[in-house]
């Protein structure tokens, strides 16, 4: 019976992975956010912002949110999108649980001070244990900006030439390795690690995985001989790849990727059907001002179409996925719905 269970879930599972990267059109705002219906004219009248801006990754340095964090800061400054400094900020702490909280509290209506998320920001006021009292309605939607995927990596002098080879030694004694990730049990790089196994046809709940407080730290554990494998966003590994420090045994996007994992086979290539995308997306306080929300709204669209960003996609091996506010906020809503769902069927929903 319990096997039928993770049969279901880790379908349940699939079918989101595959549907993370789609979502609809346009959308109405929810909740207590601000309103984006004043032009980007007006915005401009105000003459925000009028002082430094700070973008903040939920997360220690090098994983997926710090990566977008950065590039997204070193485009609107350089590209003179913004006039204004703009400073990265690390907040480490609970898969992003810990910042959200005081974000909320503290930060409501601070029009200087952003955030980048992904799934997580979902999947932690959904599921059970390690749960945020706090969700995507309680902050403010400006844009979604990429698409990212998740690899399994190993140790550049591991045994494991491939996803199969590694695979074959999980399923023949699960207890012997070790495979790490950057967020809590139940999120994304836990997905990322038991969706290949289970269609290898290795029971989910086998799979030995130790979460880290980002992927970052994951990558640390690995590099410290403290785990046999990793499973991370494909976008944080290139340089440690080129470095000749990793291995990358396969990707989840549906087709290679390009830049540094160019030569790296889909997980689908080596007879693993299975695929997993990672949405990322710029967030404001609780109670932004309409302007503030306009702004970036103008902003952010022009962003997306500059050649800088461009080349930051293809430089961190991110594949483009704008979203506007309103569009964005409807595709949270879907992702919300279908998370609840997933999480209950795994027996993790709060």
């Amino acid at each position: 019976m319990r096997s039928r269970t993770w049969l279901h879930s880790l379908l349940a599972a699939s079918l989101l992975l595959g549907l993370v990267g789609c979502g609809s059109g346009g959308g109405e705002s929810t909740g207590g956010n601000a309103q984006t219906n004043g032009s980007a004219e007006t915005a401009a009248d105000t003459g925000y912002p009028e002082k430094p801006l700070t973008i903040v990754a939920p997360s220690g340095a090098g994983g997926g949110w710090d990566l977008t964090a950065r590039s997204l800061a070193k485009v609107l400054v350089e590209s003179k999108l913004v006039t204004q400094p703009i400073t990265v900020e690390n907040k480490p702490g609970g898969g992003g649980v810990v910042f959200l909280a005081e974000y909320v509290n503290q930060d409501k209506g601070n029009d200087y001070r952003l955030f980048v998320s992904s799934p997580p920001l979902l999947i932690n006021h959904n599921k059970k244990e390690g749960n945020s009292p706090y969700g995507y309605q309680d902050v403010t939607p400006l844009a979604q900006l990429t698409k990212d995927f998740g690899a399994i990596v190993v140790p550049a002098d591991s045994p494991y030439q491939d996803l199969p080879s590694l695979l074959a030694a999980l399923k023949e004694d699960p207890t012997k390795l070790t495979i790490a990730g950057g967020s809590a049990p139940g999120s994304m790089d836990h997905l990322i690690a038991v969706l290949p196994a289970f269609k290898y046809g290795i029971d989910p709940k086998a799979v030995k995985y130790v979460s880290y407080d980002g992927g970052g730290e994951a990558m640390a554990a690995l590099l410290g001989n403290n785990a046999d494998a990793i499973a991370t966003d494909a976008s944080t590994v290139g340089q440690y790849l080129k470095a000749g420090r990793v291995r990358v045994l396969g990707v989840s996007s549906p087709q290679r990727l390009g830049g540094d994992l160019q030569d790296i086979p889909t997980f689908q290539e080596q007879g693993i059907d299975a695929t997993f995308t990672i949405w990322r997306g710029v967030f404001g306080p609780p109670e932004m001002s309409e302007e503030a929300a306009a702004y970036w709204d103008k902003t952010l669209k022009q962003l997306v179409e500059s050649e800088a960003w461009q080349a930051e996609l293809q430089r961190n091996a991110w594949e483009s996925e704008y979203r506007d506010a309103a569009a964005f906020r409807t595709f949270l809503a879907e992702q919300d719905q279908q998370i609840k769902e997933l999480l209950s069927s795994l027996g993790m929903a709060k």
